[in-house]
């Protein structure tokens, strides 16, 4: 079955930086049916909220206009295991960040990804800016 690992999640002062990884194991990727993965965090009593998505096959990238420029999201060769690159990290970061995956994927909703269009999902990793 499809796992997701996620690691990297702590605690950074405001102006820091912090390394996402989540690793994908349980399924074969195809590049001709495609899988999206992406990150969400979400606050309690929140919705779960798209920050960063990848399209493995083509590599278009979403990022919410809260982090562009701040965060990257890439992958390694393998398209098992995404990261994110989180920089200048601010208070409002502060959330549990999850890893998601799709697959098949030939893309995701607009203007945004929802949290509907991924069909796994890792255990979530704090990430804590104070």
């Amino acid at each position: 079955h499809v796992q997701l690992v996620e690691s990297g999640g702590g605690s950074v002062q405001p102006g820091g930086q912090l390394k996402l990884s989540c690793v994908s194991s349980g399924y074969v990727y195809n590049s001709w049916s495609g899988s999206c993965m992406a990150w969400f965090r979400q606050l309690p009593g929140k919705e779960r909220e798209a920050v960063a998505s990848i399209f493995s096959a083509g590599g278009s990238t979403y990022y919410a206009d809260s982090v562009q420029g701040r965060f990257t999201i890439s992958q390694n060769n393998a398209k098992d295991t995404v990261y994110l690159q989180m920089e200048s990290l601010k208070f409002e970061d502060t959330a549990v960040y999850y890893c998601a995956l799709a697959v098949p994927c030939m893309g995701w909703s607009m203007p945004a990804p929802k949290a509907s269009d991924f069909g796994y999902w890792g255990q979530g990793t704090q990430v804590t800016v104070s």
